[in-house]
């Protein structure tokens, strides 16, 4: 009797034991990171909408900063321009916001675009041409998508065309997911036939919203996202995750070619739809 009560109570003091270990383990570590300069972020994409008149456009600038940090640096006081063929567009900054806009500029389907940023004493440039991009035609859902057959997909179909090789933004917001996905596609296997995008999720459900955006975009900026996506999560994740390697955008710093800045500059003409989960 003693070695059996002997062996209960060893039994409750190594639970004890464990309890306290598990308690102790939720005690909140700091990690010592590593801080370097900050590098500006420049957010520049030039979208036209399908019947608008693509006029006004903003362009975001700001920096990197500490890992623990929950505030994002604003740049203010730079100069920010657009040049064409023909004709420069000035982007004044909101006071304060680090958001500087354009009301006049001109959206010109293979139109080539030279940007400016000059901030803080270094000038950044960046070139891109305005690709175009076909209309969304229709919507289809599947109820019995994935590969238990129990899941809703969503599909909307476009036209590619046949005498170019076309690369593609496909964007995804919903009305049950605070960010919106993306992924790209090209036409290599599709050349001038009907394309697709592809959305599931599980927490997809009746009267949910779904609103799909096409973008037409360079095979350089399909590049750059294709491996953005992939070193965040897998394509068709969001490209805003943390990448766990730093990924060079198309700005150069004329001034100081070692400090490169974040970003690319891109022109797209998209078009959108809508379409409630039935």
């Amino acid at each position: 009797m003693v070695k059996f009560i002997y062996k209960i109570t060893t039994f409750i003091i190594l639970l004890i034991v464990m309890a306290l270990s598990l308690i102790s383990c939720e005690d909140v570590v700091d990690v010592d990171l590593d801080t370097s300069n900050p590098k500006l972020v420049i957010e520049a994409s030039m979208l036209w909408k399908k019947g608008t008149n693509g006029n006004e456009q903003k362009i975001k600038l700001s920096t990197t900063t500490d890992y623990y940090s929950n505030v994002i640096p604003k740049v203010s006081g730079a100069t920010v321009f657009i040049t064409d063929s023909s004709n420069t567009y000035t982007f004044i900054e909101n006071p304060g916001t680090g958001e500087y806009v354009c009301g006049n500029f001109n959206p010109v389907i293979g139109e080539t675009y030279f940007l400016t940023v000059i901030a803080n004493g270094e000038t950044y440039t960046a070139t891109e041409s305005l690709i175009a991009s076909p209309t969304i035609d229709t919507v289809e859902q599947n109820d019995e998508g994935g590969f238990l057959g129990d899941e809703i997909e969503v599909k909307f179909f476009f036209q590619d065309n046949g005498t170019t090789n076309d690369f593609y933004l496909v964007q995804f917001d919903s009305s049950f997911s605070l960010l919106p996905e993306y992924d790209v596609i090209n036409d290599e296997f599709f050349q001038g036939n009907q394309m697709f995008g592809l959305y599931t999720n599980e927490d997809m459900k009746p009267t949910d919203v779904l609103t799909f955006t096409l973008h037409g975009i360079s095979e350089r900026y399909y590049n750059y996202l294709n491996v953005l996506l992939g070193i965040s999560g897998g394509n068709g994740g969001s490209p805003f995750s943390t990448p766990p390697a730093t990924v060079r955008g198309n700005f150069v710093n004329q001034t100081n070619p070692d400090n490169f800045a974040f970003g690319y500059f891109s022109l797209s003409e998209i078009d959108t739809k809508t379409y409630v989960i039935q």
